[in-house]
């Protein structure tokens, strides 16, 4: 039981902050008429955090993570994939899209953003690493695997209710007003990510 406890406490204490992932999908949740149509960015981001958690407790992401170029890569790469992702949110109008009955990114471009944000995100991959992956030293055998499927259900609960708020939300919010401020307020927290995405890659390359 305590693996288990353990794995769900942790997992909720790293996946609570805002980040850019976390708001993608409440965004998603919100900006579309029909809840299914926001699974494509759940689907994803839940499978991107199983195989980061699942690597993290197997050990393999460490290894991966000794290459600096790899890092210096995912900075890079990071930075203009969250400063695209801003640009397309900012310019996303709800107001008028309720207008067009047409609400939301596409399925591609959903799994395209969900991944890009959960995979290229260096401090959520080093997080996974360092918090996740050294607690699951403490465990062995069947409590290691108790502690990793903790964290995975986690994972997935949490991105499935951070989709039903926003749909609710947007279901309030009938003409898209409010929704337009939000696109605009996770546009900007998107940006000052890439902003320190950025900085990190370059001070990595300065060293």
């Amino acid at each position: 039981m305590q693996p288990l406890i353990h794995g769900i406490l942790l997992a909720f204490g790293l996946i609570l902050p805002l980040g850019v992932q976390n708001v993608f999908i409440f965004n998603q949740g919100a900006t579309h008429r029909k809840f299914k149509k926001a699974l494509p960015a759940i689907v994803t981001a839940g499978i991107c955090d199983t195989i980061l958690i699942y690597l993290a407790v197997a050990g393999v992401s460490v290894i991966v993570f000794s290459f600096e170029w790899l890092k210096i890569a995912l900075f890079l790469a990071g930075f203009f994939f969250l400063a695209y992702m801003g640009w397309m949110i900012w310019k996303d109008n709800p107001a008028i899209n309720a207008k067009r009955e047409e609400k939301g990114f596409s399925a591609r471009r959903q799994i395209t953003f969900a991944a890009s944000v959960s995979l290229l995100n260096p401090h959520a991959i080093l997080d996974t690493i360092g918090v996740i992956g050294t607690s699951s030293l403490t465990y062995t055998g069947y409590e290691k695997w108790m502690f990793t499927l903790a964290c995975i259900v986690v994972s997935w609960i949490w991105f499935l209710s951070l989709a039903i708020v926003g749909r609710k939300i947007g279901q309030i919010d009938g003409n898209g007003e409010f929704l337009n401020y939000l696109n605009k307020i996770s546009a900007v927290i998107i940006w000052i990510m890439a902003l320190y995405m950025g900085y990190q890659f370059y001070a990595v390359i300065g060293e």
